[in-house]
């Protein structure tokens, strides 16, 4: 066990050097110099995030005339979110489009994203980060020197639902005694706790064979997710709580980031401003697609009139998680 530790951390060790290597762009001997930059997405290929990269590869092809492009790993290729942010943090890889809820840990301003109902739907959420609120948010990311990581665009990942393999959730009632993966963020935890279910906090890899064996009921994730991931197949009833509504953000390794010239840095910001609004086409597209997959395999999504008893229940989470965004909570309301 413990070779087979030292060769990991080897491995990542080796391929941090030979990314900074790579990347040592800035002087003019180098500037010529080819680099392909590592692009990393827990989602398959074709799902919304990891073509909305992969066609900001085809555009620092283009602009660099093949000097710089973006090679993609989906699919958790290399590892889930949490192993995503760490290798971007010491240059295995550069690009990683997680969670905020993955970020909040470590930046906790941007956990005023992940507070539950903070958004009034989702459009209200794309005007937030479209706003100075988002740039200054990102800003936060970028200058926090614990994590190593470039705040570069954030991206729509809808509406989270609850589903589990045991009942249909009509009400707060039916999420009693039920275990639901929860990301890995004490807010999320306590938030289905609040909820009534009992939140547990696992990546987002194990999530399909825990609720597969049993070891959790359900989980809780946006439509296209729910299909891409194949949680239909073992979690066939779904309820449309949308209790979270959390944009997802690509991030850039810092230690990479310093080895590109300006000009570079200034092509991959670009670009990822663009890739900001062009992925929600590809997300809205997404949507309808899974939900009328959802439809045809025979599953019924709950829906609920009114959301109120859920919003009530989840007032724990803002009293303790609360007071400190108040400010921020009051711009992001104020948003029309």
């Amino acid at each position: 066990m413990k070779s087979e530790m030292k060769r990991r951390d080897f491995l990542k060790l080796g391929a941090a050097g030979a990314a900074v290597t790579s990347l040592g762009l800035a002087s003019p001997a180098a500037a010529q110099a080819k680099a392909v930059l590592k692009a990393s997405d827990v989602h398959p290929l074709g799902y919304p995030t990891v073509a909305a990269v992969e066609a900001m590869g085809k555009k620092l092809e283009a602009a660099t005339s093949g000097r710089i492009s973006i090679q993609m790993f989906p699919s958790a290729q290399l590892g889930g979110e949490k192993e995503m942010i760490e290798q971007a943090q010491v240059g295995a890889l550069q690009f990683a489009r997680v969670s905020v809820g993955a970020v909040g840990p470590v930046v906790d301003e941007v956990n005023v994203f992940n507070m539950p109902f903070v958004f009034r739907d989702s459009s209200h959420m794309e005007k937030v980060i479209d706003s100075a609120i988002g740039d200054e948010l990102l800003a936060k990311i970028t200058g926090n020197e614990k994590t190593g990581l470039i705040g570069l665009c954030w991206m729509n990942a809808g509406s989270r639902n609850v589903y589990n393999a045991k009942r249909a959730i009509k009400s707060l009632d039916d999420l009693k005694g039920l275990k639901i993966r929860m990301i890995g963020n004490p807010l999320f935890v306590d938030t289905m706790n609040a909820l009534g279910g009992n939140g547990i906090a696992m990546g987002f890899d194990q999530v399909y064979n825990a609720m597969q064996t049993g070891v959790v009921d359900g989980a809780e994730n946006n439509f296209p997710t729910y299909i891409a991931q194949n949680h239909f197949q073992v979690a066939k009833f779904i309820s449309q709580t949308e209790h979270l509504i959390i944009p997802e953000i690509l991030v850039f390794s810092k230690k990479s980031w310093d080895g590109l010239s300006k000009d570079d840095q200034a092509l991959v910001t670009k670009f990822g401003r663009e890739a900001q609004k062009e992925q929600r086409a590809l997300w809205y597209k997404a949507e309808d697609e899974a939900l009328a997959k959802i439809k045809a395999a025979g599953i019924e999504i709950v829906k609920f009139a009114d959301k109120k008893p859920f919003q009530d229940a989840v007032k724990p989470v803002w009293d303790k998680y609360g007071a400190k965004y108040a400010a921020l909570v009051k711009r992001i309301q104020d948003v029309k």
